[in-house]
């Protein structure tokens, strides 16, 4: 499932290597390569419709208030998988001793 969810999502950020600046079709196009990657890797269409949907409003912001670039954009796709999949957690807390039970 990852290697598939990985392949779609490189091969559809990889498509915008060698522009400029994005237009709004461009994210458009992009957003839909993501969106299918998503659901080729069986993520349940709710959570594909809430990522795609704030994906390309924050890429619109951005290329509305200042130029995008390609790197914006998977910085965007990439804050937005964070925030969809949790911050880091500081891990497991590991007694030092076994329980007496």
């Amino acid at each position: 499932m990852f290697d598939r969810l990985t392949s779609g999502l490189t091969a559809a950020l990889n498509a915008l290597t060698g522009r400029g600046y994005l237009s709004e079709d461009n994210i458009s196009d992009t957003v839909r390569e993501v969106r299918l990657a998503l659901l080729d890797a069986d993520v349940a269409l709710p959570v594909v419709k809430t990522f795609t949907d704030a994906v390309k409003s924050r890429a619109v912001g951005i290329e509305v208030t200042k130029s995008l670039t390609p790197p914006g954009l998977h910085q965007v796709v990439h804050e937005e998988l964070v925030r969809l999949m949790g911050e880091p957690s500081a891990g497991l807390i590991c007694a030092r001793s076994v329980p007496s039970w």
